[in-house]
This record gives structure tokens, sequence and C-alpha cells, in this order.
């Protein structure tokens, strides 16, 4: 037996049996075709290896966890949204058949969001870019001081621009550097500021903001210029004023920035599921389809400086 297979455990019998009675099962209700079946064997028998080697656990034994750090795993490997929703697919499957048989009493899959598919990014602006689009703003005026603090709040916490122009004073807690923010679903979660965006908030705080409300009452934390909370599309008029500022000709999208944010993240080397919290998002697949954006970027550098690329 060579080492590989040493280190790869086989599904133990049991386990076997309960993918085979499943197999069969799914034949008698639908007549799949023999190809289907063995999509659903590979991905049963691939499940367990990695709970075995993994968690020490069978497949009966999986919790939800379990199942999204194996939904992880296979992102970080460069497997595709599409792979993700049909490997929980099947399990979804399988596991409502043990739950027929009376095998398990709950189904490790029901908390976990199906991946979202053919939902388009748009292209993240390079590290070079933000940099030109964060310097654009006047900071001498209030409003340039303010479009300033917004950019490198949105950009240092990957928020979404809603979040963003929905803040108030009492989401920031100055002292920790963190940003207490409400999201999709009246979630909560909380992002840290970083020092670059801690130090232009601190400064639009002390200048900008009393500039801008001249005494007038205001729970928005960057107001309007009549002094009131910010609309989603004032500030995105803003963005691309902005980026026309700094050169940047590429079309722009209100969440550019939330998506640069999470490729640079990802090219620096931070782990998928923190990029998930940091953004907020419920499912883990949805994530995952920055990696492949980083991927991308990482092969084209690797292309132009390697000798041999």
């Amino acid at each position: 037996m060579s080492a590989a297979a040493e280190r790869t455990p086989v599904p133990a019998p049991a386990e076997l049996g309960q993918v085979e009675r499943f197999l069969d099962a799914l034949w008698m209700e639908r007549g799949l075709s023999e190809n289907t079946l063995n999509a659903y064997r590979a991905d049963l028998l691939a499940t367990a290896r990695w709970l075995g080697e993994q968690r020490g656990l069978g497949l009966a034994e999986a919790r939800a966890l379990d199942l999204m750090d194996l939904l992880a795993a296979r992102a970080e490997r460069g497997s595709s949204p599409r792979s993700a929703a049909r490997l929980l697919s099947t399990l979804r499957r399988f596991y409502a058949h043990l739950r027929r048989e009376g095998r398990i009493g709950e189904d490790p899959t029901a908390p976990i969001d199906a991946p979202k598919l053919g939902r388009p990014l748009p292209a993240a602006l390079s590290e070079a870019e933000v940099e030109a689009l964060l310097a654009a703003p006047d900071v001498d005026d209030p409003i340039g001081l303010r479009d300033r603090t917004m950019l490198e709040v949105l950009y240092a916490t990957g928020l979404r621009v809603s979040e963003l122009v929905g803040l108030t004073g009492a989401q920031i807690n100055l002292r920790q550097a963190v940003v207490r923010v409400v999201g999709k679903g009246s979630k909560e979660r909380l992002v840290p500021l970083g020092e670059e965006a801690l130090a232009w908030l601190e400064r639009y705080l002390r200048e900008g903001r009393p500039a801008l409300l001249e005494g007038a009452a205001c729970d928005a934390l960057f107001p309007s210029r009549r002094r009131r909370a910010m609309t989603r599309q004032t500030f995105w008029h803003a963005i691309k004023r902005r980026a026309r500022e700094a050169g940047i000709r590429r079309p722009l999208s209100p969440h550019t920035l939330r998506h640069s944010f999470a490729t640079h993240l990802l090219n620096h080397g931070a782990d998928l599921r923190v990029v998930q919290m940091l953004l907020g998002h419920s499912d883990l697949s949805t994530t995952q389809i920055y990696t492949h954006i980083a991927k991308a970027r990482l092969k084209g550098l690797h292309g132009r400086h390697h000798p041999r690329g």
C-alpha cells in the first residue's frame, strides 16, 4: 500500500453500506443514470474520507459546522461555486434519506445556504488605483475630508454602501478601533477599522463633520450638504466623481471598493472564513467567488514577473 493510501482513511463498511442504500433508493425512486449515481457516490465517499481524516467522524455524525468547514477547504483548493452547489445538493439528499430511515435526528445541511450561482462580480481595482482614488478628494474642504474618510472606511472594512451611509456615531468605537455594523437580516458584526481609516475618521470628526453640520443636529456619521443622512445614490455619484479626478477610466459599481477589499485581503493571504465574517456573508459559498478573482490575479503576476512565467 502506498504512503498516500495509508494517510487517506477508507470509509468503514457501515459508511459504504449507508451510501449504497441511499443510491439504491435514488435509483428506485427516480431512475437516475449510472453516471449520476457514480457522481453522487464519489461526492459522498470524498466527504466520508474528509470527515474521517479531519474530524474523526462518520457521515451520520457530521454537524453543520463540519460540513461548512469541508466546503471552505474545497474552496481554498479552487473548487467552484457550482461544484459546491452540487456537493451540497448531494448531501441534502443523503441526509434526508438518513432522517427517513431514523438514523439521524437533525439534518446537518439545513443551516447551510445554497451557493449563489451566475452572479458576476465587477473587477476589483488594483491597489495603485485604490490609492489614487483615496488621494483624489481635497481634504482641506469639509466635503473632500468627508469623502476621503468614507472611502478610507469603505476600503478598510468592506462595508456595503448602504451600511456605510447608514452609520451613526454610536456605531463607532474609536478606542477599540471597531465599527458595529447592522447588515442584512438585522445581523450585527464588529469590523476592525485599521490605523489609517481610524486616523482619517478622528480627523473628520474633529474638523470635517462640525464644519458640515454648522451646529445642526444629525445622527448620521456622514451627513450630506443638506445636513441630513446621505443616500446611496449621493455617495455613488461622489465615488464616480472622485474616480474621474483620480484618472480611473474603468466602469465602477457601488460595490467596487467592497470587492477590492475582499480581493486584496485574499491576495495578501487572508483566510477565506475571516473574509466571510468581515463581509457579513451568512454563507461561505458567497465569499468563495473571490478566491477565483484573487488566484487569477496572482497567476497574471506570476506570468509577468517570473523568469519562466
